[in-house]
């Protein structure tokens, strides 16, 4: 039996795939618990995990820094406030999380650590300090650079010609340029850790760690080649237990017709702009058009118009028991309900908001299972041309088949578990962690 810590920011997206890695642990006898914010104390009572809470990082400070007071686009021309938010969360809070997690190493004594690969205190200090073994848990694609691919990040399509490559290498040295002094900052707090200057970007650096898991197959991930040796595809992490039921009464549709899905994740806080595109745009067309508000926002605090009758709005509704049944997801691009729509091998159309959400829409666009449509294009006429044109053209389901066979290739979190266990038995055969 061994321990394992998870460190995650308390985003549901970054959670959830990693409380279906320890609940597959725990069913393999180990023991685990999470280091993250209270927002997933609700998620981790449900499934009897214990929770160690931030205690220096301000988590509302966070959220509010994240979610409610910016959009979340990279822009070249905000490029200097992006980057000082991302100094503010990656970097900044780096000694808050080593200062929380040493007394947890010294008490429970975990046998490794399962790494959100945005929380950089364990990647960039605990790993080398303190010699426990890091793996990080990807939530959806490998961020690690490669030869030829686009700079991660912009949404970038793949490079075509010499031409394209050549302008992402520029841009690439551009970032790197312009990051010199994010890069500085990460040695020095390395530095007052007692710890030699890296001489990558972290996401490159992250690729050292012992084990780093990506929850898709390579062929939604651009066939990537020339990875390090860490890296291993495991197929998707769907958590299929929830604590509340459904609300959706399905019985009241009708099933001669397709049924389109609209989601905007989780933790949308900007305006319902694709669930108000879809409402105008797919009511009254021949098909069943179920909306959902995330879980977070009830229907009647969002501003949606009127509604025909084939357009459905719900609170929540069970991906488990719709995904199976529908014909399109319409969705903004959060990773967990992509992975989850083609492991059911259902095309999608894509509205990439916010984040790194770019980068999961051009993937479904690269691998032919959907369309990416842009949140400033988002109007009525041109998400129901969108629908229409996944709904008439058979490459997109197919194309999604198809990601859905290369997911069945890998375990998910049961593969996760003998990779994790592999990590922890070479660890213990190699070396003993030093004193903390």
């Amino acid at each position: 039996m061994s321990r394992f810590l998870f460190t995650t920011w308390p985003f549901p997206g970054h959670v959830i795939p990693h409380v279906t890695i320890a609940q597959a642990l725990i069913g393999n006898g180990h023991e685990c618990a999470f280091y993250t914010g209270s927002r997933a104390g609700k998620v981790l009572n449900t499934v009897a995990i214990r929770h160690f809470p931030f205690q220096r990082l301000n988590e509302d400070e966070l959220w509010k820094l994240l979610f409610e007071e910016q959009s979340g686009f990279i822009h070249w021309r905000d490029f200097s406030r992006f980057q000082s938010l991302m100094r503010s969360w990656l970097l900044e809070t780096i000694s808050s999380q080593v200062e929380d997690l040493l007394p947890i190493l010294e008490d429970w004594k975990p046998d490794a650590i399962v790494c959100d690969p945005t929380m950089w205190g364990p990647i960039l200090v605990l790993h080398e300090k303190y010699r426990i073994p890091v793996a990080v848990s990807c939530y959806f694609a490998c961020k690690v650079p490669g030869p030829d691919m686009p700079p991660f990040g912009l949404g970038l399509p793949l490079p075509k010609h010499a031409w394209d490559r050549s302008l992402y290498r520029l841009i690439t040295k551009f970032v790197d340029f312009a990051s010199r002094g994010f890069r500085q900052r990460a040695n020095d707090i390395r530095q007052s850790f007692g710890l030699p200057p890296i001489q990558v970007p972290v996401s490159a650096f992250a690729g050292t760690m012992p084990l780093y898991m990506v929850p898709c197959s390579p062929e939604f991930d651009y066939n990537r080649r020339n990875l390090p040796k860490s890296v291993h595809y495991i197929g998707p992490l769907l958590w299929k237990a929830r604590e509340e039921s459904s609300a959706a009464d399905f019985s009241t549709l009708r099933s001669d017709r397709p049924w389109i899905h609209i989601t905007e994740g989780t933790i949308h806080v900007q305006a319902p702009l694709v669930l108000s595109a879809a409402a105008r745009g797919l009511g009254d067309l021949p098909m069943e058009v179920i909306m959902t508000t995330g879980g977070n926002r009830e229907p009647s605090e969002l501003e949606i118009g009127p509604m025909a009758s084939n357009v459905h709005l719900y609170r929540w509704v069970s991906h488990s028991d719709l995904l199976p049944r529908i014909a399109v997801l319409v969705t903004t691009g959060g990773a967990g309900s992509v992975l989850a729509a083609l492991n059911a091998g259902v095309p999608m159309v894509v509205v990439p908001t916010e984040w790194d959400k770019p980068e999961v829409a051009q993937r479904v666009v690269e691998s032919g299972a959907g369309i990416r449509l842009s949140p400033q294009k988002c109007t009525p006429a041109n998400l129901r041309d969108a629908v229409e044109r996944v709904l008439r053209e058979s490459s997109f389901r197919e194309n999604a088949m198809r990601l859905q066979a290369s997911f069945s290739r890998f375990g998910g979190p049961s593969q996760a578990v003998d990779l994790l266990e592999g990590l922890v038995s070479e660890q213990k055969r190699t070396q003993e962690y030093v004193s903390l």
